[in-house]
């Protein structure tokens, strides 16, 4: 029996993962599971640490463990803390290695380390050797989406729908492929992200900030403003709520200022660098339309930032009133 289906022990540590409740992963008693199973549900925290910030940590664990599974987990936290080069040569390493090269951890985190690192095309080569991994189908969506591919997003969807059915990477990888599509995909991503998000079982704080910029390519902007608000509550310091909530402000005109405090602290994260001189000189001045018109998003936006983007050359600064 596959441990990630419906019916496998594994499936709740699983899917919490992939809600963004790290954690619970943490917290996760795997006292009762078979043998084989405690391997994949230890990498699954490990993983979740990494993700909460504890790289380092992770790094003084494992040290000395012998399992190729943790060689990859390694290369994913040195990653974290900014020795990536060191990661990117360990993952090309491992993948070339005789244990590596079949090996779903491997392919996965090391796919995820490479594709980080702008090896698009290296990380899409690993991944393709998977066996029925979703994690690897969903991987391999996101890359595609992100070298506006959606034409293989597509593909990659449908053909894990078929054998992998109601899944909830299937589900996830599906609605990110609608947000991309536009349309009445839209509504579609969100019924997904909003059940996520308002489910106390499966609430997150990654969960609410999808439910919001589902609401946003739909126009609510209330609605998104909620649950963004909701996500600050969980995690004050969340970089993509802080963006969104950037990307908020400019949609509905409003001041900025209490956003912009936490960007300061972030500012060396990706979402923040391109619009660091922007953001900055926000609390002297406001975001204001410089037309009556709705806004026009593009129907290739899959996220908020994106639409900033296009957004800011139909908007200017004028001083505040």
């Amino acid at each position: 029996m596959d441990p990630y289906s419906a019916e496998g022990e594994l499936i709740n540590i699983h899917n919490a993962f992939h809600q963004g409740q790290y954690d619970q992963v943490v917290d996760y008693d795997t006292s009762s599971l078979s043998p084989e199973n405690h391997l994949p549900a230890r990498i699954l925290q490990l993983r979740a640490r990494v993700a909460l910030g504890q790289a380092d940590d992770v790094i003084d664990d494992i040290a000395g463990e012998g399992e190729t599974e943790y060689a990859a987990v390694a290369a994913l936290a040195e990653f974290a803390r900014g020795n990536k080069e060191a990661a990117v040569k360990t993952v090309e390493q491992l993948a070339e290695s005789d244990e590596g090269q079949d090996n779903g951890v491997v392919q996965v985190l090391g796919g995820t380390v490479l594709a980080a690192a702008g090896k698009s095309e290296e990380a899409l080569q690993l991944l393709g050797r998977h066996q029925g991994n979703l994690e690897a189908v969903a991987l391999i969506v996101q890359i595609h989406l992100q070298q506006n591919r959606n034409d293989l997003a597509v593909k990659e969807v449908q053909a894990a729908r078929r054998w992998a059915q109601d899944s909830l990477l299937v589900n996830l990888a599906e609605s990110w492929v609608g947000l991309r599509l536009g349309g009445d995909k839209y509504q579609q991503a969100f019924y997904v992200f909003e059940e996520l998000a308002q489910a106390p079982s499966t609430s997150s704080v990654r969960t609410l900030v999808s439910q919001a910029v589902a609401e946003l390519h739909l126009g609510r902007t209330e609605e998104a403003q909620a649950a963004l608000e909701q996500a600050m509550k969980k995690e004050p310091n969340f970089a993509e709520a802080i963006a969104n909530l950037l990307v908020l402000s400019v949609i509905t005109g409003k001041d900025a200022t209490e956003v912009t405090k936490y960007v300061l602290p972030k500012s060396a994260h990706p979402l923040f660098l391109a619009y660091a001189n922007v953001w900055h000189s926000v609390p002297s001045r406001a975001w204001t339309r410089n037309t009556r018109s709705s806004p026009i998003w593009p129907r290739r936006a899959t996220c908020s930032t994106r639409r900033l983007r296009s957004t800011r050359r139909r908007w200017r600064l004028r001083p505040a009133t």
